[in-house]
Order: structure tokens, then C-alpha cells, then sequence
């Protein structure tokens, strides 16, 4: 009873904190099942990304309500994604324990530091535009922006591999490819992220699926807390100062990276 309490609000920490930067939940649910049980990695990679693909569902349906997401970016990005995430699954299977949580942890550091210190502004390319965006969230917003897709479709490969193999998800890269290199505005690149993180954990989880490696009791009580989660951070990412949970979110990060490596 208490595994499946403690599951549960895994799920929901995950899901609200997953939503709220665009990462998904993986980062606090595979260090989580790694601490508590012993599993091999690609046991935990291929549980994370069910309870990622549950989380998914729930952000995308609360931020399509808010008008918030570019449906083709996601669409395109996550195609591209699609192989990656089917050679990563395949290689998570030979995964050494070791080489899994000292690069697990050493990816989670890379991305603390990002959060904390991420440039302000767009990096500028040297590459023309191919794909021009305006559009007015249910606010009544209006957003504006270009970007270059093909540069995007290759960033979104490397995207489905890491996603799969690790078990994060890959918003821990899609946002900040989104904010910085293509200037999509902050709500819609996490909003976009989701719905990207959406669709290609579809044939992440199926693969990991197909090779036996999800865990389905931790799944029963971990995806419900994730829907939740993903419900409630959703909601909550407007109306939060982005900087300081991004700053306690680091903090914690680096803590469990570090816990990770010396395992």
C-alpha cells in the first residue's frame, strides 16, 4: 500500500513538474524507480516512458485547450524523432548499469545548468527561415515567429534517440531548441514540446513494449498521478514566475544527479 502511495505521488510530482518546463516527467521518475527498486536499465527507461506517454496525453489535451500548441512543428519534429526513439529503445536493452546512471546523471546536470543559465534571448542563425507562425492562443494572445524546419527535423532525430534511451522524454532538449535556436515563445515551445513528447512516446513505449521491458504494476499507479500531474501543471505554467521554479527544479537535479553517478 505504501509502494503504491509512494508511486502515485511520484507520478504527480513528475506530471506538474514535467509540464510546467516542457521536460516530461522522466527526470524525476527514473531516478525515483532506481532508488527504490532494483531494475535493470532498460527496465526503467521502458517504464518511464509509459508513465511519460500518460503524462503526455494529459498536458497536450489541457494546453490544445489554451490554443497553445503549433500543431505542424509538433507534428514534423516528432516524425523526425520517430527512428531515433526506435534505436535508442533497441540500445537501452545492452545497457550496463553503471554507464546508464553515471550518464543519466551527468545528462541531468547538463540540464540544471541549462535551466539556471540558458541564454535570455534567441540565438540568431545563420539560416534562413523556412516556416513563418502567427497565431492568437484562447487569451486572445497573439504569437509570432519563423523558424528553420530542416534544422529542426535533424535536432528532433537526436531528440527520439536520447528520449528512448534514457527514458526522459525530449523536452529537455526540444524546448530549448524551440526558445533559443527557432525564437518560438516560451508557453508555446513547452506547450509544443508536450505535444511533441506526445507523439513520439507513442512508438517509444510501444518498442520498449515489444521487448518486454515495461514494468506494468509500477506503470498502474504511477500513470494515474502522471495524468494528474500533467493536468494540474499545465494549468499552473501561466500563471507561475518560470525563473524560480527553474532555479529549485536545478537544484534538485544536480542532488539526484550526483546521488546517480555515485550509485
Amino acid at each position: 500500500m505504501i509502494d503504491a502511495l509512494l508511486l502515485f505521488f511520484t507520478g504527480v510530482l513528475a506530471g506538474v513538474t514535467g509540464s510546467i518546463v516542457g521536460l516530461g516527467g522522466g527526470f524525476i521518475v527514473v531516478p525515483v524507480i532506481s532508488f527504490l527498486y532494483t531494475m535493470v536499465p532498460a527496465h526503467i527507461v521502458g517504464t518511464s516512458m509509459a508513465v511519460l506517454f500518460f503524462n503526455s496525453i494529459s498536458s497536450t489535451i489541457t494546453y490544445a485547450r489554451q490554443k497553445r500548441i503549433d500543431f505542424a512543428a509538433g507534428i514534423s519534429f516528432a516524425a523526425a524523432s520517430i527512428p531515433g526513439s526506435i534505436i535508442g529503445a533497441f540500445i537501452a536493452e545492452g545497457m550496463a548499469s553503471k554507464t546508464f546512471f553515471v550518464g543519466f546523471g551527468c545528462f541531468l546536470i547538463f540540464i540544471s545548468l541549462f535551466l539556471v543559465f540558458k541564454p535570455k534571448k534567441p540565438v540568431r542563425l545563420p539560416l534562413e527561415p523556412t516556416v513563418h507562425r502567427k497565431f492568437v492562443d484562447a487569451s486572445g494572445t497573439e504569437f509570432e515567429y519563423s523558424y528553420h524546419r530542416p534544422l529542426g527535423i535533424i535536432i528532433s532525430f537526436v531528440v527520439g534517440f536520447i528520449s528512448s534511451l534514457l527514458g526522459i522524454g525530449g523536452g529537455s532538449i526540444l524546448v530549448p531548441m524551440m526558445a533559443i535556436l527557432f525564437a518560438f515563445p516560451p508557453h508555446i515551445a513547452t506547450a509544443t514540446s508536450m505535444f511533441t513528447i506526445f507523439l513520439s512516446a507513442i512508438i517509444g513505449t510501444s518498442t520498449h513494449w515489444y521487448l518486454d521491458n515495461i514494468d506494468w504494476m509500477k506503470v498502474l499507479f504511477l500513470a494515474p498521478g502522471a495524468f494528474v500531474g500533467g493536468l494540474i501543471g499545465a494549468r499552473l505554467a501561466p500563471k507561475l514566475l518560470a525563473q524560480t521554479i527553474l532555479r529549485i527544479l536545478s537544484a534538485m537535479l544536480i542532488i539526484v544527479a550526483i546521488r546517480l553517478i555515485t550509485k
